[in-house]
C-alpha cells in the first residue's frame, strides 16, 4: 500500500497532464483544476468613484463592473467602489495614475486634474448635450485620450458628464445677473469656476465639497451651484430653498484607466472595456439629462421644500460672452475654435 502511494504521488504531476490532453475539460474537472485555472486568468480591475449609488455615474459603472465580469466569463474581475475606497477626487486620480488602483475619475474636478477640460467649462460655451458628446466621442475626444496617455499615462474609457450646472441659494433666487450683486457662492477650486461666478457678477468662494453643508448652514456662504442631479444626490434642498436655472456650466469629466494596465489587456478585453465604457456612457447622459429640465427639476426638488424658478439664461449668457470669454478664447485658442464651430 505504501509503495503504491509513494507512486501515485510522485506521478501525480504526470497523470494530470495526461488528464488534459486526453480528456479535455473532463480531464481539467476530474483533475480538480477547474477552479485553479479560473482564478489565474481572472484580473482584477478595482475602480474607485466618489460616490455611491444612487447617484448617476455610480449607477453606471457599477452596472458596467457586472457586465465586464459576466461578458468576459470572469477573465476580467471588474470591482465597483462608490464612496467606500477612497474620499477625495484627487486622491481616486493620483491612486489611478500610480497604479494603485485600475480605473477611477475626477468627478466634479476634472478641470483641476486636466487643466486641458478647462475649456468646455467656460460658462455657455458648450451649448447642448448632443454637441457635447458629438464631441468627445469624436474626433476631439480622441485627441484628448491621445494627449492624456501621452502626458498623464491615462487611457481614456470614456467622457461622461453631470449635466449642466444650476444655481442653489437659501435667501433669494438668481433669476438675472443682478441678482448675484453680493452673493458668496461656493465653487470648485479650478480657476474657471471663480471666473464663473466673479464675471457674471457674484462673490466666488473656492471651497472643498466637504466643508459646503457646514458653509451653507452657518451663512458662510449664500450658496453654489450643482447640475440637478447632484442636487437631488447630495439633498442639497436640506440647506437650499431656490433652485435657478441657468445653465451655466456644462460639466463634463472622464473616466480612465493606468495605462501601464491597459496595455497588458488582450485586444478583446480592450474592446470590452471601451464597449461597456460607451454604455456606462449612455446611462449617465440618460440620467442625468432626464432631470435637467424645469418640469422635471421641479418635480423632483419641490417636494423636497425647494423652489424651482427659471432664469434669463440670455441675460446671463450675454454676460459671460462679454466678460468671461475673452480671455479664455485666447488661452485655449485652437481648441476653442473647434469648439464654436462644432454644431450638434
Amino acid at each position: 500500500m505504501s509503495t503504491i502511494m509513494k507512486i501515485s504521488s510522485r506521478n501525480l504531476p504526470a497523470i494530470r497532464r495526461r488528464s488534459l490532453v486526453k480528456g479535455g475539460m473532463a480531464g481539467i474537472l476530474a483533475s480538480g483544476l477547474a477552479p485553479l485555472v479560473a482564478r489565474a486568468e481572472a484580473k482584477k480591475l478595482v475602480m474607485a468613484h466618489l460616490n455611491a449609488v444612487p447617484e448617476s455615474a455610480a449607477v453606471a459603472f457599477d452596472w458596467q463592473a457586472k457586465e465586464v465580469r459576466e461578458r468576459s466569463h470572469g477573465e476580467l474581475d471588474m470591482q465597483f467602489f462608490g464612496s467606500t475606497l477612497i474620499s477625495k477626487e484627487l486622491e481616486i486620480m493620483n491612486a489611478v495614475k500610480s497604479g494603485n488602483i485600475a480605473i477611477g475619475n475626477p468627478g466634479g474636478a476634472a478641470a483641476t486634474v486636466f487643466p486641458e477640460m478647462g475649456v468646455f467649462l467656460v460658462p455657455y460655451l458648450v451649448q447642448s448635450y448632443d454637441q457635447a458628446y458629438k464631441m468627445f466621442n469624436g474626433p476631439i475626444g480622441d485627441a484628448l485620450d491621445k494627449q492624456f496617455q501621452e502626458k498623464y499615462k491615462l487611457k481614456t474609457l470614456c467622457f461622461f458628464d453631470y449635466g449642466f450646472r444650476h444655481f442653489w441659494t437659501a435667501k433669494k433666487a438668481i433669476k438675472e445677473p443682478r441678482d448675484l450683486r453680493g452673493a458668496k457662492i461656493r465653487v470648485q477650486q479650478a480657476k474657471v469656476f471663480g471666473d464663473t461666478i466673479n464675471g457674471l457678477g457674484g462673490n466666488a468662494v473656492p471651497m472643498a465639497w466637504g466643508e459646503v453643508i457646514s458653509a451653507a448652514k452657518s451663512g458662510v456662504i449664500d450658496g453654489g451651484d450643482l447640475p440637478i442631479v447632484n442636487q437631488i444626490a447630495l439633498k442639497i434642498y436640506e440647506v437650499s430653498k431656490y433652485c435657478s436655472m441657468t445653465f451655466h456650466n456644462y460639466g463634463p469629466t472622464l473616466n480612465t484607466m493606468n495605462l501601464a494596465v491597459w496595455e497588458g489587456l488582450s485586444d478583446p478585453h480592450k474592446k470590452l472595456m471601451l464597449d461597456t465604457s460607451r454604455e456606462a456612457q449612455s446611462k449617465c447622459r440618460e440620467l442625468t439629462e432626464s432631470v435637467d429640465n424645469f418640469a422635471a427639476a421641479k418635480r423632483e426638488l419641490e417636494p423636497k421644500g425647494m423652489i424651482v424658478v427659471e432664469a434669463d439664461v440670455d441675460a446671463f449668457k450675454r454676460v459671460a460672452q462679454e466678460k468671461i470669454w475673452p480671455a479664455y478664447k485666447q488661452q485655449y485658442a485652437g481648441l476653442w475654435d473647434q469648439i464654436v464651430e462644432f454644431k450638434a
